[in-house]
Order: C-alpha cells, then sequence, then structure tokens
C-alpha cells in the first residue's frame, strides 16, 4: 500500500500541503518523495511490494510526463515486454513504471486495459493537464476536492485534504477517470445488460476458475504475504486457494475476543487442515474501547457496520505489524456483494436481488473494501481482495440473478458448490455465515452498545441534531461514531453515502441494527 498527492496548482501554502501530505505516512513508510511540476506538485510514499530496490520509487518520470500511482497492475510482465519490443526502457522492477509507456501508446483508452487495482494521477506535460482514475471496484483508495483558487487536489485519503481543501472532500468514483475538469465512465463493472446462458453445473466450475485466478494474481509479490482468516467461508477459501497454489505452509491471522470468539475455533480447524503457519490474537473490551477513536480517526467512517468490523481488522493488522515481517496481506472481501448477504434471502425477486447488488458493489468503496484498506494500511501493509479481481466481480454480476438467490436453503450455495471436494472441511464449506463483527464475539457489539447507552442520557436525540445536515445519527451507538468522526472530519459526513443497512423496503428487513444477528433467518449463523 503506497500514498499519493497531487497539488494542482503552485498558488498554495506550501508548508501547509506538505503537512496534509505527511498525514498518510504509514501507508508508504519505506521512502517520501515530493517533486514540482511546471504548474504543481506530485508525491508519494512508498511501501515497496513490487521491486523493492530505490528504483521503483515514484513518481516515474518520462519526458514531460510524471506518475504517482498506488496500484497493483497484474499481469504486467508481458506488457512490459511489448513496450520494450516498441522502443520503451525501464529502470525498475515495479509494474507501475509501465503506465507513462501505456498513456502515450494508448492515451486514456489505457484504463481500460489495465488489469488492476489502482489509484493515479498522472501528468501530461506537453499538455500541462493532469488526468486520475481509480480502478471499478475502488479497491484503492483515492479523494479530491479544491482549494480556495479553485484547483483541484488528489489525495490517498480524506484526512490528508482536511483544512486543506475548502468545502466537500469527495472520494473519486470508480470506474472512472478525471480529465479536463470533468469525470468520465472507462468501466461500470456491477453493469449487466444481458445475463449469461450458463446453467448452474457451468457456473460452478467457472467461479472455481475465476476464484482461484484471482487468488494466483495476488500472490504475486516481493514482499512477505499473509492471509486474514477469520473462519468463515470467503476468508476460508481465499487461504485455502493460496496454500493449495503455494504448495507450502502459508502464514494465517485469526482473532477474537477474548471470552466469547465464536469464529476462533473454526479458523483453527482450517489453519490445521490447510496446514497454515496460524497466529491467534485475542482482545479485551478494554483494547477495544481504548482503540475506538483511533479506529474511527483511521478509516473516515461513522456507518455503523463498518466500525464495528474494523475494530477486529485494526487490531488484529496491528499485532501482524508487531510480530512478523508480513507486508501483503489477502482478505475475504466482497463475496457478500456478490454472492447476497442473509438480508438478500428477504428480496422479493430475482430482479431485486440484482439490483441490490448492483448498489452493494458501487457503493463498496465507502464500507467493506474503505474498511479493508484503511485497517491494513494504516498498519503500514497492503490489502489484496480475489473477490475483487476484475474478471471475476465482471462473470458473478452477469450470472443469472435467479441462480445467485437462496432459493437452496443454504446462502452463497454456488459459492460453496463450487469448491465442493477437500479444499476444505465440509463442514466449513457448509458453515452458515456469521458476520465478521458478531464472529469475533457477540460481546464486542454489546459492549459498544452499552459504552454509548452510559456515554449519553435521554436527551440523545436533541445531540444527533447537530449532525442532521446528512446522514443523521439514529442510535446512541451512531452517535457516538458519529461525534468522533466531526472531530477528525469537520462537515464531511457526506463522503459516505449513508448507514450500510438491510433494505428497508423488503419485507423482513425493517430493522434498526445493521447487523444479520437481528434477522428472523440468522439462526445458527456463527454457532
Amino acid at each position: 500500500m503506497c500514498s499519493i498527492f497531487c497539488c494542482t496548482t503552485k498558488e498554495v501554502d506550501y508548508k501547509k500541503m506538505l503537512d496534509s501530505f505527511f498525514r498518510t505516512v504509514s501507508r508508504g513508510p519505506d521512502m517520501s518523495r515530493i517533486e514540482k511540476t511546471p504548474s504543481g506538485y506530485m508525491a508519494f510514499h512508498r511501501l515497496a511490494i513490487m521491486g523493492l530496490n530505490a528504483a521503483g520509487m515514484q513518481p516515474f518520470s518520462m519526458g514531460k510526463d510524471k506518475v504517482v500511482c498506488n496500484g497493483e497492475l497484474y499481469g504486467f510482465r508481458p506488457v512490459k515486454r511489448h513496450l520494450e519490443a516498441q522502443g520503451y526502457t525501464f529502470q525498475s522492477d515495479s509494474d507501475c513504471e509501465i503506465l507513462l509507456p501505456l498513456y502515450r501508446e494508448y492515451g486514456l483508452k489505457m484504463f481500460s486495459m489495465l488489469d488492476a487495482e489502482f489509484a493515479l494521477v498522472l501528468y501530461d506535460g506537453e499538455k500541462d493537464e493532469y488526468i486520475a482514475a481509480r480502478d471499478p471496484v475502488g479497491i484503492r483508495p483515492l479523494y479530491y476536492g479544491y482549494l480556495e483558487n479553485g484547483s483541484i487536489v488528489f489525495a490517498s485519503e480524506p484526512k490528508n485534504l482536511v483544512g486543506l481543501a475548502e468545502g466537500d472532500i469527495l472520494p473519486f468514483p470508480p470506474g472512472k477517470y478525471y480529465y479536463k475538469g470533468r469525470f468520465y465512465t472507462y468501466c461500470d463493472v456491477a453493469a449487466a445488460e444481458e445475463y449469461l446462458p450458463d446453467g448452474i453445473d457451468a457456473v460452478c466450475r467457472n467461479i472455481r476458475i475465476k476464484l482461484t485466478e484471482g487468488v494466483r494474481k495476488r500472490l504475486d509479490a516481493d514482499a512477505p504475504v499473509g492471509f486474514l482468516l477469520s473462519g468463515g467461508l470467503d476468508s476460508s477459501l481465499v487461504c485455502a486457494i493460496g496454500a493449495h497454489l503455494l504448495h507450502r505452509p502459508v502464514k494465517t491471522f485469526a482473532i477474537g475476543m477474548d471470552k466469547d470468539a465464536i469464529d476462533l475455533k473454526y479458523a483453527r480447524e482450517v489453519a490445521a487442515h490447510i496446514g497454515s503457519m496460524h497466529t491467534e490474537v485475542f482482545m479485551t473490551r478494554e483494547e477495544v474501547l481504548a482503540s475506538l477513536e483511533a479506529v474511527i480517526a483511521a478509516i473516515g467512517s461513522y456507518d455503523i457496520t463498518t466500525v464495528r468490523a474494523s475494530m477486529g481488522m485494526y487490531l488484529i493488522c496491528k499485532k501482524i505489524h508487531e510480530i512478523s515481517d508480513v507486508r501483503v496481506l489477502l482478505t475475504g472481501e466482497i463475496s457478500d456483494e456478490l454472492f447476497g448477504y442473509k438480508y438478500t434471502d428477504f428480496a422479493p425477486s430475482a430482479a431485486a436481488f440484482q439490483k441490490e447488488a448492483q448498489k452493494r458493489v458501487r457503493e463498496l468503496h465507502m464500507y467493506d473494501v474503505l474498511r479493508a484498506d484503511r485497517c491494513i494500511s494504516v498498519n503500514s501493509m497492503e490489502a489484496r481482495v480475489p473477490f475483487g479481481d476484475l474478471d471475476f466481480v465482471r462473470y458473478v454480476m452477469h450470472v443469472d440473478p435467479a441462480l445467485k438467490m437462496n432459493t437452496y436453503g443454504k446462502g452463497k450455495y454456488l459459492l460453496r458448490r463450487a469448491f465442493e471436494g477437500d479444499l476444505l472441511p465440509e463442514n466449513i464449506l457448509w458453515r452458515e455465515k456469521a458476520a465478521f463483527s458478531d464472529a469475533v464475539g457477540h460481546s464486542m457489539v454489546d459492549d459498544l452498545k452499552e459504552y454509548a447507552e452510559k456515554k449519553y442520557g435521554a436527551d440523545w436525540e436533541e445531540a444527533a441534531k447537530r449532525y442532521a445536515y446528512h446522514a443523521k445519527p439514529f442510535t446512541k451507538e451512531s452517535l457516538l461514531y458519529r461525534e468522533i468522526f466531526e472531530k477528525y472530519y469537520p462537515g464531511q459526513a457526506g463522503m459516505v453515502k449513508g448507514f450500510w443497512m438491510p433494505n428497508r423496503q423488503w419485507e423482513g428487513c425493517k430493522v434498526n441494527d445493521p447487523s444479520a444477528r437481528v434477522l428472523s433467518n440468522y439462526g445458527a449463523s456463527g454457532d
């Protein structure tokens, strides 16, 4: 994980700009650099993952052009060989060094050609133009705002722009590029004009092939790789596929509350099955409450689900950074948005299921993907998300939603069936889902609610009115998170669309808590 920054004007307080840039040095602690363009500044904090020597440091320059990119460009080596055959030369083993030659060869079409998760800003020295772009899922973060003189400024995180930009700080929309003051869509990965004719056997076969390939790509790193293992289906599949592909023990890490961690026993079983070098981390009520403010400051969100799920992820990543040399972590995010949550069992039709999936995929960059990025990057590691592989996401979004709906009596049936065999124990493969914030131990959410209950009296609703400008808090817990958020990101709640909740228009989903625990179909999930 790295941090990029670009100010498109020199009419800026340089000291203030420098201070803003260094707020995200944890994303790239290996080396930092700021360079001038004729009209502005481009800066980079590096976490070395591919091409570990100093030659891979950014900004990369070619002639008058410059680029800064936080990204992984999968399959870059054959592209690099093709460019070398065209006469381009390279100074490093970094994947991102191919971006400027690609731009000169293909122009703005290059973004559609990338199999990557990335956020970048490119300076075209011939036109004195700045071009920014973000991957179609939004796995790599990018934000923008405007200075008092109207010039745009880009940064990896909103904390870089607080106090520097005037007015709203906004997430750069995934699948778009910015050019000459406008945003253009180059890929809407959630769109599906028509569905594939594939039957269930073909769908399951392709799911297995494409997810396996998604994991394979993300094992390519010059820095040590590890895996987050919750014990649930998604992370267990990623870990098992990784171990199978590498033909050697992988490093897996799991976390849970010290008194009622639901998933640790399942993570332990998966680790034993795949023969991983497994580490368990326990967290206490005191650690959770003491870390709450740091977590919200790191993630830049007040969303209830995001904050809850970030607690365990932040603490385990902090521990991994302290005790190991791992620099890259593979995670199981994005499966739910593609294959369904517990609440999507209540979808009234296949069309409604698909519409909800599209909405969730398009908003991922504000929720689960944001959480994974911040919790991992603030601890100076890189997140890789195999379920977010572009080929995999495109395929699943084009599967007939009637096949994806839970008509089987088991959620995520297609994914489970796709991996039948000995990759995972049967009881793990077919176990009911537990939400991560519940799976680390139901007591964690109960502790957070109890803390909020004690903090606010009966007049909490009056306090909540201060934040009615966007996503007004509707519980004491949500007010607690919002007040901390506003301390670090005053007036910027619009960075997040709202609360990540079940679709209240569906029967069975009219609930006031985002946890699947409150749904009637939760049953024995997580036991």
